[in-house]
């Protein structure tokens, strides 16, 4: 099969575009996220999204209109969970995750039931990418890449010492949450074609594999980003390929780079 071929299809032009952004997106926040051991609101998040969705799909309306706002605003609360002193970010995570799981189930059996649509949000589809989710995608990308351009050295700061940032007078809640919420969007984007049940991938995996190769942050933050992008553009040839799920080879193509990382940084410490 002529992998050339897969490009001269509009809805794998449309996955491409929308998936090589979102991956980007993600992986860059996700170094932040996994230095203040915040890896697992990706999952947490994901989880809401699926809730979110269910409800949309009883309700009869967008899911990607709906979803945006609901994940934003667990994501503000997540943040404010996982800072009180009698909870932990794992305990809010875990709780917040359960409940939407079991909210958006509870909605689909009594409603529309496991429809098609619903599959492809829960594990992603390519087919499922329309022209305006494509553009939606690249706006919201786009905006979301600005901000963390422009708001970096602030992000760096929060990410490595908030205590030294507070006391210097840095807003660190409001950069908190900034945070939480570019990854609300990241996450809610990718949902469309990776799946619910595997965005929190793209979170995790390339700054995993980016910390095993490199020590400084600027370094770790462009080395996840490539490798975010090229297990993206790999995932989805394998997928063309062996037509596989999107979101399952992505993960295999993550998983595959990261035990290779882990290998270099074993030989490298002999």
């Amino acid at each position: 099969m002529n992998i050339l071929e897969m490009l001269t299809w509009p809805f794998m032009q449309r996955a491409l575009i929308a998936g090589v952004l979102v991956s980007l997106c993600a992986a860059l926040l996700g170094v932040s996220l996994v230095l203040k051991r915040y890896s697992m609101i990706g999952d947490g998040l994901s989880h809401v999204s699926f809730g979110a969705l269910a409800i949309a799909v009883a309700l009869g309306v967008t899911p990607l209109y709906f979803s945006i706002p609901v994940v934003i605003l667990a994501a503000f609360f997540l943040l404010r969970m996982a800072s009180h002193p009698r909870w932990n970010s794992d305990a809010a995570v875990a709780v917040m995750s359960a409940s939407a799981l079991a909210v958006g189930v509870i909605v689909i059996s009594r409603t529309t039931g496991m429809t098609t649509d619903v599959d492809n949000y829960m594990f992603g589809s390519v087919l499922a990418m329309t022209d305006t989710d494509v553009m939606l995608s690249v706006a919201l990308c786009l905006a979301v890449l600005i901000l963390f351009v422009l708001f970096y050295h602030k992000l760096f700061a929060v990410t490595f010492d908030e205590s030294f940032s507070r006391a210097t007078g840095l807003k660190v809640d409001r950069y908190n949450t900034l945070l939480a919420v570019l990854t609300a969007l990241t996450i809610v984007l990718g949902m469309r074609m990776m799946g619910a049940m595997l965005i929190s991938s793209l979170v995790i995996f390339p700054a995993l594999t980016a910390m095993r190769l490199f020590k400084s942050f600027r370094g770790v933050m462009i080395c996840a980003g490539v490798t975010a992008v090229v297990c993206f553009c790999a995932g989805l040839t394998a997928s063309w390929v062996w037509s596989t799920p999107v979101g399952a080879s992505v993960v295999a193509a993550n998983l595959a780079v990261f035990l290779a990382s882990c290998g270099v940084a074993f030989l490298r410490s002999r």
